[in-house]
């Protein structure tokens, strides 16, 4: 919109067609909701590899500013196909991305503020960097991995205390209880139990300081593993301590299961939140008040089919600001808990229910929330500086134009700058959307043996189970099991 497109504005009719078609190609613009919604179905009918296919074949609608978030993406639904180590390799790029962004170019930066924020690369929100080693130590666990998850576990422990020190606010997310829980899981699994006792000792902290705004306390099981880590250890302070604040929790001491297999059953329930527009429509006249409140209003949120009409319009009228800003939808999960039922050789069945452990819905929350005033203000200053320059661009044409042909050069090229404005106003969607709802955990210590393991949600119309997965099971083993319930 420089120099260069003044002459055609001094010869003769000029066809709006090209410009509404700059409207209908920008308004289209921004992540694919089709892409997530084939994903969704594919899990849904239980067909993970058929999602990994999807995923795939859409690599480049992700584009270079989404190669963190296809990682991520990819590295998930190849787990829930049990393909463990491309799951890994997959997210460990996703992970080398996201550490390659921390140096982000100017030009990225010009180019975002003209447009919207989905011309910078994705970087990720700080708990999708946690999730991301969350999901790399469950890959290796479901291999028998344990060493190999432990090293996840020092990496998780090591960006939670860096998150720590640069958050000093303790009302934010700086910390993950869930991922702290499942170190202690995997610490106490090889035999290490004085990590295994901080590891869970800061995950009940953890809990603590998120259960504000995470709607979710710590498991009991949790509670129990305090109870007996601090009791294998001699702690006998930590232990009268723990025992005064859990006077109801039963467990059992290491003594008692160290002959025995256990069963740790990880479950992602849901659908995380996506996120979706919320355009604010700011008139600067009083004819442009008008016409915005005949519009919908101020406030609304997305139509699709009215948004080359909302370009074309506002742009004639050339006196609208529009700002998009995100919005999350949440999806909540209809699972209340799970039953595992482990049944041996003799018919004899285990049942134990799960814990709900992680609620991912709530830290997306917590981090928009924590972002919203920062986006807000670039959101309105891109606004802003987008309006100035169509005022300048407009002017600029009508003067090269001459007095005849001012009129209806200011009319178009209003149009077309004010439109565009209008029209590249978009909030950045993107998150990471193959992540579930809630995660649930649950454990169950049975003696070594052959087994029949049968995982069955329970909620209002649930109907998902998992039923007749045959283990074997080893003294002093502990078996991770991924499970995954899109209701």
């Amino acid at each position: 919109m420089n120099s260069p497109l003044l002459p055609r504005f001094t010869h003769g009719p000029i066809s709006l067609l090209p410009f509404l078609a700059v409207l209908v190609f920008l308004t289209g613009c921004g992540p694919s909701v089709n892409r997530y919604a084939l994903i969704e179905q594919s899990l849904v009918i239980g067909e993970p590899k058929q999602a990994v296919a999807i995923v795939e074949q859409t690599e480049k609608e992700y584009g270079t500013k989404g190669r963190v978030l296809y990682g991520m993406d990819r590295g998930m639904v190849l787990q829930l196909a049990g393909q463990y180590q491309q799951s890994s390799a997959a997210l460990e790029q996703a992970e080398e991305e996201v550490e390659r962004l921390y140096t982000r170019t100017v030009r990225s930066e010009t180019a975002a503020f003209l447009t919207n924020d989905n011309a910078l690369p994705y970087e990720g929100d700080p708990y999708e960097h946690v999730m991301v080693n969350v999901i790399k130590a469950l890959n290796y666990a479901a291999q028998g991995q344990l060493q190999e998850a432990l090293v996840e576990a020092r990496r998780i422990d090591h960006r939670l205390n860096v998150l720590s020190d640069r958050v000093k606010d303790i009302g934010t997310y700086r910390n993950d209880g869930f991922a702290r829980y499942l170190s202690g899981i995997l610490y106490e699994a090889t035999g290490d139990r004085n990590n295994a006792f901080i590891a869970y000792r800061n995950a009940y902290e953890a809990y603590g300081s998120m259960q504000g705004w995470s709607k979710m306390s710590s498991p009991p099981s949790l509670r129990s593993d305090l109870l007996r880590t601090t009791d294998a250890l001699g702690l006998t302070t930590e232990f009268a301590e723990y025992r005064q604040a859990f006077p109801d929790v039963e467990w059992q001491p290491s003594s008692s299961q160290e002959q025995l297999a256990q069963v740790v059953m990880i479950s992602y329930n849901g659908r995380a939140p996506r996120k979706e527009d919320l355009f604010l429509d700011l008139p600067i006249s009083l004819d442009a008040v008008q016409l915005v409140l005949l519009n919908r209003g101020v406030f609304r949120s997305p139509y699709q089919r009215d948004r080359v009409a909302d370009s074309v319009l506002y742009g004639l009228n050339g006196e609208v600001v529009r700002v998009a800003l995100p919005r999350l939808v949440v999806q909540k999960t209809r699972v209340v808990s799970e039953s595992m039922t482990l049944t041996d050789s003799l018919g004899h069945s285990i049942a134990v229910r799960s814990e709900p452990a992680q609620n991912i819905t709530a830290l997306a929350e917590k981090s928009l929330s924590e972002r919203l005033p920062s986006i807000t203000v670039k959101a309105v200053a891109r606004a802003a500086t987008k309006f100035a320059m169509a005022e300048g661009i407009t002017r600029g044409a009508q003067h090269a134009a001459g007095r005849d042909a001012a009129p209806w050069v200011g009319l178009l090229v209003t149009l077309l700058t004010h439109g565009l404005a209008v029209a590249s106003e978009e909030a950045d969607k993107r998150s990471w959307q193959t992540l579930p709802d809630e995660i649930h955990v649950a454990r169950a210590w049975v003696p070594p043996g052959q087994y029949q393991l049968s995982i069955q949600p329970l909620g209002q119309g649930v109907t998902a189970a998992k039923d007749g997965q045959a283990i074997a099971l080893a003294a002093g083993q502990t078996m991770f099991v991924i499970n995954r319930v899109m209701q």
